[in-house]
């Protein structure tokens, strides 16, 4: 069995759906403490989004500072799987187990990584959350604070998400589209259809504020980003009676942006946009993050290097894709993602090639030894 395989193998098998705590951050610390690790486990957070635990790890000392940031918890395996989802089984060329591919298996290639990289400069650390997959509020962005209180601050950071598409290497992220969603609540009053003047219907007003929304046009991208769009997620009502003019009516935005945009500017457009229509209503937007672009230049090229050397292909630069903890960790220094191949992520049987986790151990090897001088 392979190291990199050896390793999955141990973190999928202990189950860790978001918010992840306990075992997983027990396996993963022995396995860095017994590579001269030193270890910060710790808890951030309340309900209802916390508490969430968080690892952060380092070896050696001064610069140059090399990060490798990802996420201990899964997505719920859903059922109809072929086997047990946590059973970590090999079955041919394939390794079996929710987050085999996002991310465990990343994981597991970077600590395998570490061990061909036993003498180096400066410093390598671990920044690896268990609240990615989930509300994301207190993972990274504590994690965060604590490097700040450590003096930890990385140089380059590379987050091991799956970010190839068709091959082992095809596609790096440098950059992330932002996200917000919009709840909007339009209030009115109850009342019999047949005596309208005696109610308010909040239907109309709503539906006529989604219909500004949705003519909405942001953009036609950049060199870098796909054009922003809004979408509307969810219209409820609930109204079970078909003689009643209901008192409420609810509705869910999605807004994802790219550089050319921020969170709060888009929400404010929607919420004027909604009280056009609906004075009264009420507009609650949640940024879960900003667009962010690494420039292509010495990081991305670095990351390509390693895996044109081990590969042969030539890596597209992106920011395809929905959000990451990068969009976080960026604003400490530059951050590309590069991981497995995503074809099976959150999907039943999410499995990786045993040739992947090889190569993608080698890669993440070669990148250190270069970030590392």
């Amino acid at each position: 069995m392979s190291h990199a395989l050896e390793l999955a193998k141990q973190l999928i098998a202990w189950p860790s759906v978001t918010p992840a705590r306990g075992a997983v951050f027990e396996a993963v610390e022995a396995m860095l403490t017994a590579r001269g690790f030193t270890v910060d486990r710790f808890t951030a957070g309340e309900a209802p989004d916390g508490p969430v635990e968080n690892l952060l790890a380092w070896r050696g000392e001064g610069g140059p500072h090399f990060a490798f940031a990802g996420h201990l918890d899964v997505v719920p395996p859903g059922d109809g799987w072929s086997a047990d989802p946590f059973a970590a089984e090999v079955k041919g060329d394939l390794l079996y187990g929710r987050g085999a591919v996002d991310m465990k298996g990343a994981i597991a290639a970077f600590i395998a990584a570490l061990d061909r990289v036993e003498q180096h400069t400066g410093t390598i650390s671990l920044v690896l959350t268990g609240d990615e997959e989930g509300p994301a509020i207190f993972g990274t962005r504590a994690l965060i604070e604590r490097i700040a209180m450590r003096g930890l601050k990385p140089d380059l950071c590379l987050v091991g998400e799956p970010t190839s598409v068709h091959r082992l290497g095809d596609t790096i992220k440098i950059g992330r589209r932002g996200s917000v969603n919009i709840w909007i609540k339009v209030p009115g009053t109850q009342g019999h259809v047949a005596y309208p003047a005696l109610a308010d219907n909040p239907i109309p007003k709503l539906v006529r504020a989604l219909a500004r929304i949705d003519a909405v046009h942001l953009d036609d991208g950049t060199d870098w980003f796909q054009p922003s769009n809004i979408e509307i997620t969810d219209l409820e009502v609930g109204n079970p009676a078909s003689n009643v003019i209901p008192a409420r009516a609810r509705a869910r935005l999605s807004i994802r942006f790219n550089d050319l945009h921020r969170g709060d500017d888009l929400a404010a457009r929607v919420r004027d946009l909604v009280l056009a229509e609906a004075p009264d209503a009420i507009v609650t937007p949640r940024v879960s993050g900003e667009a962010f672009l690494t420039e292509p230049g010495a990081f991305s090229g670095l990351v390509a290097a390693a895996i044109r050397d081990h590969t042969g292909i030539e890596p597209e630069l992106s920011t395809s894709g929905g959000t990451s903890d990068a969009r976080f960790l960026s604003k400490l220094c530059p951050v590309v993602e590069f991981g497995l191949p995503n074809a099976t992520m959150h999907k039943l049987d999410e499995a990786v090639a045993l040739a992947d986790l090889e190569g993608l151990t080698a890669i993440y090897a070669d990148i250190m030894r270069r970030a590392l001088g």
